[in-house]
């Protein structure tokens, strides 16, 4: 069920420049919290909670790194549908990004592309923001995404602290950290998905996380522009310095069936035609780590088939962002309903039950 008159409204925001829509659509997400904080929200139906490296997740559909940058409603996103949200990518330093304009639609294909380059507050106000509205936890799991100013990029000592400062500062809000060295839009950042140096960062990671009593689990999140016989090594170098899990894809460099002037827009690429690829990283890396080492999936996912085909690849939990643009705020809610539907259908009893069907059955042709 979509929000209703949701056609309309989207077509308002795409009247507005990409950027400033997306700071409007904050700016209400800000506004709702107020309300939900004091009505209650909805719950999701237990049946589609699971537990992922000892964190309580209470659906599998997530919001992804990118839409909440500065962490401005965090209390918002259980109450659209959401089993946690990923606030970020966050860098120790405050960073305006790259120049304007850097975001761009793509509607033909349900496509984003962006170059923001990490535009955040930096680490400490993040951190301050997070002080205030968490002062009473929300039942929705909330992951932290930090990554490397830009700054400080090309000097090992200095990234390894930089990352290490905003776990620091981060660390005591996150149900996990999601460690991001596969954006395209800083310059260098990929570079940090060799093995060795990727295994020096995780170790700073996993040190800094430490320093909080019960540290929370660490994921990694890959490029989906990885050469296929690249995602073993590196996940393993990953898990081998300490990270719990592996998140699979970031957006891409490739431009995948589109056509016309935006198509020729510098910057990753996300939405629709990130699908195919997104689906295909997750089964790469289920089949290099195991069953058993969590991997949260995310590109290109807008209805319950596509969710339904990233678990069979391998994806213990998925999240989202460009859908939401093109689908409504209550699309969550809806690929919720659509698993339920499914779980009903197989005659199972949760979710877990249905990921585990779904992952037993061969691959298609």
């Amino acid at each position: 069920m979509s929000l209703p008159g949701y056609d309309y409204l989207r077509s308002l925001f795409f009247l507005v420049d990409e950027e400033r829509a997306h700071h409007l659509a904050l700016g209400a997400a800000r506004a709702a919290q107020c309300v939900l904080r004091t009505s209650g929200s909805p719950a999701i139906d237990p049946r589609l909670a699971s537990e992922v490296l000892g964190v309580r997740f209470p659906g599998p559909i997530g919001l992804a790194a990118g839409f909440d940058k500065n962490a401005i409603a965090p209390h918002l996103w259980g109450a659209l549908g959401f089993g946690f949200a990923e606030m970020g990518t966050v860098t120790a330093h405050p960073q305006s990004g790259n120049a304007k304009p850097r975001m761009f639609r793509v509607p033909e294909a349900k496509a984003l592309i962006n170059r923001l380059g990490f535009n955040n507050e930096g680490a400490d106000a993040v951190a301050a923001r997070l002080a205030d509205v968490l002062a009473s936890p929300g039942p929705t799991p909330l992951g932290m995404n930090v990554g490397c100013s830009r700054k400080v990029m090309g000097d090992e000592a200095a990234e390894l602290e930089d990352v290490a400062h905003s776990v620091r500062c981060l660390v005591r809000f996150a149900d996990y950290i999601a460690v991001n060295v596969s954006s395209p839009n800083t310059p260098g950042l990929r570079d940090l998905q060799a093995p060795e140096r990727l295994s020096r960062l995780v170790a700073a990671v996993m040190t800094a996380a430490s320093e909080q009593q019960a540290a929370p689990p660490v994921f990694v999140k890959l490029a989906p522009d990885l050469p296929d016989d690249q995602f073993a090594s590196i996940a393993q170098a990953a898990l081998g310095a300490g990270a719990g899990g592996l998140i699979a894809t970031n957006t891409t460099i490739e431009r995948p069936g589109l056509r016309g002037t935006a198509g020729q827009e510098g910057g990753g690429l996300s939405g629709a035609p990130l699908r195919q690829r997104a689906d295909v990283c997750v089964r790469l890396l289920r089949a290099a780590v195991g069953p058993d080492v969590p991997i949260i999936g995310v590109g290109g996912l807008s209805s319950t088939q596509d969710v339904l085909s990233r678990i069979a690849a391998g994806a213990d939990l998925v999240s989202l962002y460009s859908g939401l643009i093109y689908e409504g705020p209550l699309l969550a809610a809806d690929l919720n309903r659509g698993l339920l539907q499914e779980i009903e259908s197989r005659g199972l009893r949760d979710f877990d039950g249905l990921r585990q069907a779904l992952q037993a059955e061969p691959e298609s042709p």
